[in-house]
Order: C-alpha cells, then structure tokens, then sequence
C-alpha cells in the first residue's frame, strides 16, 4: 500500500464538507441545524487539535463575575488551566484560559459576520488576570496578555462570488476589539487578518483542512497563557448569593 499525505489531508477536508452538508440537508429545524453544524466543528478540533488543547461551547466568566454571550467554539488550555466549571450541562471557562472563539453557522453573511463580531467581542472585554510566574531562580514578570483569535466557521456564503468583495467589506466593518482573526467558508475558502490589520481572503478546494493548519500555526505562536490569580475568583466565596 502506497500512503500519500495529500490524500490524508483531502480527505479531513472532505469529511468535514460531507457532514456540514448532510446537518444542512436531514434537519428542518433552523436551531437543530445550527446545533448540528457546531458539533461537526467541535469534533475536528477536539479530534485534531493538540491535547494540551480543548474545545467547547460555552461561557466564559471573569473574576470580577462579568460572563461573555454563550460561544459556539472555544479553544482554551487545559494543561495549566486550574478549574473549568460544568454546571447543568453548561461549560463554564476562565477567561484567562481562553485562547480562540468561533461562531458556527450554516452560511455567511453579512449579518452573520456582525454577529460573530459581537459574540467574540463579549469575550475579549472581559478582565484577564496574569501573576508573575515562579522559577528556580525566582519570577518572572507577568505574561502580557494575548490577542484571543476570533471567528466565524460556515458551509456556504450567501454571497456570489461566495468570497469576492461583500466579504472583504464586512470584514472591515467594525471596531479593532470586535474584528474577526480567522474563518472558513468549507465550501469555499478561508480568510485570516494577519498582524498587521490586513485581511486576506483565499479561495481554495480544502479550505476545512487549511483552516484548522492555520488555527494550530496562531495557536502555537501565543504559546502558553498567562498565570490565573486564582485568588481574585476566590474572593467570590465570601459574596452572599441572591436570594
């Protein structure tokens, strides 16, 4: 037998379109799609994603007990992260632990990219906490903390061209905080806004496969996060619930 990446890394791509298509094409329901959709996404990143990595939907909360919107797809740490809450089947994730957010939805468009813009900026307004990190030799100073990745994951585009110029425009709509990073259209192509503000759109015929490269690429640059002061979420013990 004769093994070839190329037909290793086709094959993820078409996988992932294969199911994307049928969640759009067995359920009526707009929300049943959508739950559908979320879940093929979360299972390529949970499956590929390196270990020290984990994907999920949820909230994320800060230690001063402000929550983001729910989010499709969070990527967060897992190896130093030291509590993640699960509560009524609702995933509960420090702020500080999270490293990318995702909306997943059946088709881009504009009002799906102001959408996504504000569910990830929900996230990257809330308030980090980063300690300075112990070592033999003493501390170093506290981690600065990262860009968190935003973005928008979708089968198809309203658009025709499904990546032409109603894209690129909605992607410069906006304010810095609320800009989206990262996205895949799986029947289409990707885009990615690189350091310095510019957005690049590229067509291609793997782009599930392209995407999840590039989301590993960013990942690995940001390196670890920053050390959680888990006494500031401490502090929340000693606070009477409501009645």
């Amino acid at each position: 037998m004769s093994w070839s990446i190329q037909t290793l890394l086709s094959e993820l791509h078409d996988d992932i379109q294969e199911r994307l298509g049928r969640a759009r094409k067995a359920f009526g329901h707009p929300g049943t799609k959508g739950e559908a959709s979320e879940a093929v996404w979360l299972e390529m990143l949970q499956t590929y994603l390196p270990t020290r990595y984990k994907a999920a939907s949820a909230h994320v909360v800060d230690s001063t007990g402000a929550f983001s919107d729910q989010i499709d797809v969070v990527v967060f740490d897992r190896q130093y992260s030291p509590f993640i809450f699960s509560f009524q089947g609702q995933t509960v994730i420090p702020a500080e632990s999270v490293y990318a957010v995702f909306e997943a939805k059946q088709s881009i468009n504009s009002e799906q990219v102001a959408y996504a813009r504000n569910k990830v900026a929900s996230v990257r307004s809330l308030h980090r906490t980063s300690l300075p990190i112990p070592h033999a030799g003493g501390k170093y100073p506290p981690k600065p903390l990262q860009h968190i990745i935003g973005g928008l994951l979708t089968l198809e585009s309203d658009w025709s061209p499904g990546l032409g110029d109603p894209l690129a425009r909605a992607l410069t709509d906006g304010e810095e905080s609320n800009r989206l990073d990262l996205g895949c259209v799986a029947a289409h192509g990707i885009f990615a806004r690189d350091a310095d503000g510019e957005n690049t759109i590229t067509p291609m015929r793997k782009p599930a496969t392209a995407f999840l490269f590039e989301l590993i690429a960013r990942l690995q640059e940001q390196a670890t996060v920053p050390m959680i002061d888990i006494r500031a979420y401490a502090r929340w013990l000693d606070v009477d619930l409501p009645s």
